[in-house]
């Protein structure tokens, strides 16, 4: 569960903007030290485009990104740096390098982030290998792995410099029912035993059912955000008929 006090994450008045056109207009949220936190919406809802402007990739039209109450738009430096690694990414399609091993892999953030000798960097790529249950493949190239099990990598290389929040892109794309419940499982232990924040981005209601602390649903009409809350909440009692639609799979035409 959650700890209370103040919020890992403070998202302020956030606007996103392409070339002029608003995506996401003027966006207020917190999340919580310790729960997972999904991000979902419609196609088109800019979904992807909030986590990555939460995690710096692209700076706001407007509005602020608070990290453990330092503001990552406005820092530079030595600053930025330390708020970049306080969090792993765990990208849609992994983004594993194919012409690296899985230890090479999950080495990559201690090689540009820290100075630890070669054999520190191995042990503790193998200790992340292990713990999302891929110790003895470190030594096989992602084409050698199947979709979960690349996606479990990218979890490992997430938390390759032991940051105290994740952000997941799509984490059960392309991936079957069971895998996709492995990798729920997978996310859930590693927010008990190492009380890492998720923020996650999805549309797969098994997995928002399964791990979702608190959701957000972006809706491309307002580029706002319609409904905040626990999902069974929102099944059930959401004011706006496409929030309780989506809960429930119903397609428009069955809403009365």
């Amino acid at each position: 569960m959650a700890e209370t006090g103040q919020p890992i994450i403070s998202v302020r008045h956030l606007t996103a903007a392409y070339g002029g056109r608003v995506i996401i207009d003027d966006v207020s949220f917190d999340v919580a030290r310790g729960e997972v936190f999904v991000i979902l919406g419609g196609s088109g809802s800019g979904k992807s485009t909030l986590l990555k402007h939460m995690i710096g990739l692209y700076p706001p039209a407007s509005g602020e990104v608070l990290i453990e109450g330092r503001d990552l738009i406005q820092a530079f430096g030595d600053e930025r740096e330390r708020i970049l690694r306080s969090f792993g990414v765990g990208y849609q399609s992994g983004a594993l390098f194919g012409s690296m091993t899985l230890i090479e892999n999950v080495r990559l953030p201690l090689e540009e982030f820290t100075d630890l000798p070669e054999e520190a960097m191995n042990v503790i790529a193998r200790l992340k290998l292990s713990l999302v249950g891929l110790g003895p493949f470190a030594g096989l190239m992602p084409a050698e792995l199947s979709g979960g099990m690349q996606k479990r990598a990218a979890i490992a290389r997430a938390m390759a410099l032991d940051p105290g929040i994740i952000f997941l892109d799509e984490p059960s794309a392309g991936l079957d029912p069971i895998t996709s419940a492995e990798l729920d499982h997978l996310i859930l232990s590693l927010r008990d035993t190492l009380g890492i924040t998720f923020v996650v981005v999805t549309h797969e209601l098994a997995s928002i059912y399964a791990i979702a602390d608190r959701v957000i649903m972006l809706d491309k009409r307002t580029k706002k955000i319609i409904a905040e809350g626990r999902p069974e909440e929102l099944r059930d009692h959401a004011a706006d008929p496409w929030v309780r639609r989506f809960f429930n799979r119903q397609a428009s035409e069955t809403e009365e």
